[in-house]
């Protein structure tokens, strides 16, 4: 049986057939229920079809990601695989948009063709266009991530003020008088990304009421870009003794630094910071952080998403993950001489 044969017997057209079960165009209601008529003579299953049919849905999930021309950090990816495997669970699917530089358009399909029930919004800015576009739209969404003033949205995001500052404090506590902060780029800085700020603020407020000397300086999202940083780093500043970072995409270029330099860590250089776990085990020596459950983070939104979608004038709720600083080998009392 196949979506011609309902066509047929229904005296309606494939195409508005595929609206019916889709929800992409409007159908009247009287078209709609001569279609689902047909499909439960017919017993015809795709069983999401049938109740997108039934419950006015289209039961698929928007997910809304940063353009497809920049490489996705491994965090980025684990948060696409944990939506995609939540909602899977809940016999949902998932639709990828990129949205960002040329891909407004994209974003805009999206919402405008209502081709969701509803959208998970990634990578948020403190202040966030695509959040005031889908507030006025009326479509149900959540964010990973939140805006400066995340009132009246659901979103569940990592603190990275809290988790650095406990870097920071956990850094100090082994003697460390000189650190620096291995922040995201320049260019996501300034364009007001949520956690590179967030992990500011968290640094000057921990060095500051430490006493501590603290040394900002952005990094781009990739492996060159780690490694000379840490070249910068020791040239510009050969009294730091402690790193503490959120750039997980750096790591690579980070270590490879510290090995072409000879610097013993942690006896020469510690580090601490805010990592997926497996980049944080696969550091050498194993990476002192705050591991980012993705996993968590993905299912959670998933489910703030479903509850919206369910009721829409609800009350939003948010959740706020802190997780525990996991000490491995990257940390140490600092040096004496």
């Amino acid at each position: 049986m196949n979506i011609g044969e309902i066509a047929r017997r229904a005296g309606v057209s494939r195409s508005t057939v595929s609206y019916a079960l889709s929800g992409r165009r409007s159908v009247s209601a009287q078209t709609k229920q001569r279609i689902q008529a047909v499909i439960d003579e017919l017993g015809y299953r795709p069983n999401a079809a049938a109740r997108a049919l039934k419950e006015g849905r289209t039961r698929t999930l928007g997910l809304v990601i940063p353009p497809a021309s920049l490489r996705l950090t491994d965090m980025q990816l684990g948060f696409v695989a944990s939506v995609v495997e939540a909602a899977a669970h809940a016999d949902l699917d998932v639709l990828l948009s990129p949205s960002g530089g040329d891909h407004d358009r994209s974003f805009e399909r999206l919402i405008s063709g209502r081709r969701v029930d509803g959208i998970i919004l990634m990578e948020i800015r403190l202040e966030d266009e695509r959040v005031t576009r889908l507030q006025q739209e009326g479509l149900p969404f959540v964010t990973i991530g939140h805006t400066a003033h995340p009132q009246g949205v659901c979103w569940v995001d990592i603190d990275y003020a809290e988790l650095v500052a406990r870097s920071v404090h956990h850094l100090a506590d082994l003697g460390h008088r000189s650190i620096a902060l291995l922040n995201r780029s320049a260019e996501l800085v300034a364009a007001g990304y949520g956690p590179a700020h967030r992990a500011q603020a968290g640094f000057a407020e921990a060095v500051g009421r430490r006493g501590l000397r603290g040394i900002e300086l952005p990094c781009a999202d990739d492996p060159a870009a780690g490694e000379e940083w840490f070249e910068q780093l020791r040239e510009r500043h050969p009294e730091v003794t402690a790193i503490t970072t959120i750039n997980e995409a750096a790591l690579p270029g980070l270590q490879r630094g510290i090995e072409r330099l000879h610097v013993a860590v942690p006896r020469e250089m510690s580090i601490a910071g805010v990592a997926a776990r497996h980049w944080a085990e696969g550091f050498r020596p194993q990476l002192t952080a705050a591991d980012v459950p993705t996993g968590e983070m993905g299912a959670h939104a998933v489910e703030l998403l479903l509850e919206r979608i369910a009721a829409p004038t609800g009350a939003p709720r948010h959740l706020l993950l802190a997780p525990p600083i996991s000490l491995r080998d990257s940390t140490g009392p600092a040096r004496t001489d």
